[in-house]
């Protein structure tokens, strides 16, 4: 309920206010019941002229009854209030919780969900749809073409997305970058074709490795149908990548021990766009790579970063202190406590 709750606010903010306000009111009706309209004015600090508005509309809804003696909740609403306790309880911390996260990585936004991606698998799968509901309200009409990271995080969230497409709105989803010599389902290639075709967009795929040598890396950039793909990522307006864990990254890319021990020995933490980063947020090791660069992110509109789980907290700690301010991260509870230990203990 709180990730729709978080879905109505990017669309609709006055509505979440309408409920909150109307949950104050019905919350001090049960509290003070039965009580007349000018007390519960001063009690929820509002006009009596608004007041009166609102518990009609509550009167009408059979949420309330009203006598001579004043207003107490119906059956229906001693019911509806139950429910509503848990749900603006669990919304309330929730919102306190992204906003202090927000507020202390000294990103845009944070979304947090429910759970830990470590152990509940289902949890990445709801990262696909809080992507979609992000791209469905954030996305202009027009022309949109959205850089795709690769990366296990980012092939669970592609399979759970859901259509984007509109009349209005076109979108084209280009591989920020070359394949890793991975599993190709993990690969950036492979992760934006699965959100074009979940989603009804366009893809575009780069036929390069992500590692090359700096005269094959020439070579390469000469090549038309090249051009053309990294012609569109340069035009991205929308880039969403995962975050990872330094060495955990460094063996998928096949390193060499030297390389590892390199890593190890300067505290390397986090990894993302070939970049790997120490707990303070200094980059200790770069690949060269073809695709999305680092800088390039300061000019992009939209930067959605996923990365979820206790494990991965120091690594989104470590990457956030590079990210663009208008970032929006998107993680789970067992991240999000994690980085926010001290305050929440």
């Amino acid at each position: 309920m709180s990730n729709d709750f978080d879905i109505i606010e990017q669309i609709a903010p006055d509505m979440i206010q309408v409920i909150e306000q109307r949950f104050r009111i019905m919350r001090n009706i049960y509290w003070n019941q039965p009580v007349g309209r000018r007390k519960l004015s001063e009690k929820v600090n509002l006009t009596e002229r608004i007041l009166r508005s609102e518990t009609e509309v509550l009167k009408q809804l059979n949420l309330i009854d009203v006598s001579k003696i004043g207003m107490s909740l119906s059956e229906k609403g001693l019911s509806l209030y139950s429910d509503l306790e848990i749900v603006m309880a669990e919304q309330t911390g929730n919102r306190v919780l992204e906003k202090k996260l927000a507020s202390k990585l000294g990103i845009e936004r944070c979304l947090i969900t429910p759970g830990d991606s470590d152990t509940e698998s289902k949890v990445l799968e709801k990262f696909g749809e809080i992507i979609s509901d992000i791209l469905s309200t954030r996305l202009p009409d027009g022309e949109n073409i959205i850089a795709v990271m690769g990366g296990t995080t980012m092939a669970t969230v592609s399979r759970c997305m859901y259509k984007l497409e509109t009349p209005e709105r076109h979108n084209i989803f280009v591989p920020a970058r070359g394949g890793i010599g991975e599993t190709i389902q993990t690969q950036a290639n492979s992760i934006s074709a699965t959100m074009a075709e979940q989603t009804g967009g366009e893809f575009k795929v780069l036929y390069v490795p992500e590692q090359v040598s700096s005269e094959t890396y020439e070579l390469l950039l000469h090549e038309p149908t090249v051009q053309r793909v990294l012609e569109l990522i340069s035009k991205s307006n929308v880039v969403i990548h995962s975050i990872g864990r330094a060495l955990h990254m460094a063996k998928r890319r096949n390193m060499s021990a030297s390389d590892l021990a390199m890593l190890s020995n300067n505290g390397a933490v986090a990894e993302s766009f070939g970049y790997f980063f120490d707990k303070d947020g200094e980059v200790v090791y770069k690949i060269p790579r073809i695709g999305l660069q680092m800088k390039d992110l300061q000019k992009i509109p939209y930067v959605i970063a996923v990365a979820g789980g206790k494990t991965k907290a120091r690594a989104i700690e470590a990457y956030i202190k590079n990210a663009p301010k208008q970032t929006w991260l998107l993680t789970d509870e067992g991240a999000a406590k994690q980085i926010l230990k001290e305050e929440t203990l």
